[in-house]
């Protein structure tokens, strides 16, 4: 599909860009691989080798076998007796440059404009798009001089792909700085490039849909993702487990398809999209006033968010005390059925998605009861009782439950999920302009 050229710089986190190009080549990419000579002491060529198919390059010096070609081209004639030279042939035929992963060192020198090795070379000579995806500790990250890098480098148009939360490589240490999931990666190079990764639900022919863009160009989609977080007192709260993955992956695909996008981001652990105006809720109070809010002007709604059903019925105005107590005696009130509020307040022309994360019991007869009950076009349905595709998970598995029956959304990373998920909105919309013409 896409001539991806791939930097790879020194890290602990220079294994995950194996994981990158694996799924890169299972798309369809051609995909080569440069290396800083510090990458080889955590991923050694020859991994990289074995997944594309093709040389990979670490010198400036070294004369490259395929002079150039990426895999399924054929190497570029030689001129006499000179061969091209590799790494301005691979620059000059790559459709994007993607450095996964940046150390804190090689994002200094690409915003310096230092040539010094083979990886900094190729990103000086390159004018293909640059998506930059970072790794580092995070007092690294958090320091003035990446942040001044970072942005510099922005400026000139590189797609920065912001690194997550978490464990880091340093024994005891939790910061930002984890190179962002490699499905995450793969979807900002392809939204560069302006493809889409397969889609396990396939848009029926004659609608045009499919591998669109701008097929939501100019449409408003509301997005709420995270979880909410109902207070006991100034210290504790009654929350769940979702971290907003999938609400993350719906508004970066949304955006990637034309929309204008705002998300409703309830205590999110991973960064927001870039391009999307973000509203910050902590409880449920606050996501139902934004949601009301926002949806008026709203095309398409996603309902994500992991919406908390109950709340305490007194919130302690002082951390409660463990000391003279025998015991915590909580008394939950339901909170408002938010999708519910917003299908009954509903116009015509709005597209409404609701999502339901179930946990034994008979999902697909709960998700249609929601179908019915809160007056949307469609519901996600998910098993979170399986650890993989559950809270937190990269990955996910679904049925999309629509008024005309059920439709697999096979497991896939959450990006790819979120484009069958758009790809079913977009369906439901046609359908509903067909009728409203009719």
């Amino acid at each position: 599909m896409a001539r991806i050229l791939l930097g790879v710089s020194g890290g602990i986190a220079a294994y995950k860009a194996v994981e990158v190009v694996r799924l890169a080549t299972a798309a369809g990419h051609a995909v080569r691989v440069i290396q800083t000579p510090a990458s080889r002491r955590f991923v050694g060529a020859a991994t990289f080798e074995g997944v594309t198919g093709a040389p990979v390059l670490v010198d400036e010096f070294e004369r490259d076998p395929a002079r150039g070609a990426f895999p399924g081209e054929a190497a570029p004639a030689r001129k006499g007796y000179n061969d091209p030279i590799s790494h301005l042939e691979l620059v000059r035929r790559c459709e994007v440059f993607a450095v996964v992963p940046v150390s804190a060192n090689t994002l200094a020198k690409l915003a310096a404009g230092l040539a010094d090795n083979l990886l900094s070379s190729a990103a000086l000579a390159n004018t293909a798009p640059l998506v930059l995806a970072p790794a580092m500790n995070s007092h690294m990250w958090e320091h003035p001089a990446t942040r001044a890098n970072l942005d510099l480098l922005r400026a000139r148009g590189a797609r920065v792909v912001e690194p997550e939360t978490g464990r880091l490589a340093s024994e005891g240490e939790w910061g930002i700085g984890r190179l962002a999931d490699p499905a995450d990666v793969l979807s900002a190079v392809e939204a560069v490039l302006g493809t889409q990764a397969p889609s396990a639900l396939v848009v029926g022919e004659g609608t045009g849909l499919a591998d669109s863009t701008s097929s939501l160009l100019g449409r408003r989609v509301l997005v709420t993702a995270g979880g909410t977080r109902e207070p006991i007192d100034p210290v504790r709260f009654v929350g769940n487990r979702s971290s907003g993955r999938m609400g993350l992956a719906l508004a970066a695909e949304a955006a990637r398809r034309g929309a204008e996008v705002t998300l409703i981001a309830a205590t999110l652990s991973l960064p927001a999209p870039e391009g999307a105006r973000v509203v910050e809720v902590s409880t449920a109070a606050e996501l139902a006033a934004a949601a009301r809010e926002e949806f008026a002007g709203a095309d398409v709604l996603l309902m994500a968010a992991a919406v908390s059903d109950f709340r305490p019925s007194d919130q302690g105005e002082a951390k409660i005390k463990r000391a003279g107590s025998d015991g915590l005696r909580i008394e939950l009130e339901p909170t408002e059925d938010v999708l519910a509020a917003l299908g009954a307040a509903r116009r015509p022309g709005q597209t409404l998605v609701g999502f339901a994360a179930e946990h034994g019991g008979e999902p697909l007869a709960e998700a249609r009861r929601k179908l019915h009950d809160k007056g949307v076009d469609a519901i996600v349905l998910n098993d979170v009782s399986d650890e993989g595709i559950g809270f937190e998970a990269s990955e996910n598995e679904v049925t999309v439950v629509t008024p005309d029956g059920e439709r697999a959304v096979a497991r896939a990373p959450k990006s790819e999920v979120a484009a069958a998920v758009l790809d079913e909105v977009e369906r439901l919309r046609l359908r509903s302009a067909h009728e409203a013409g009719a």
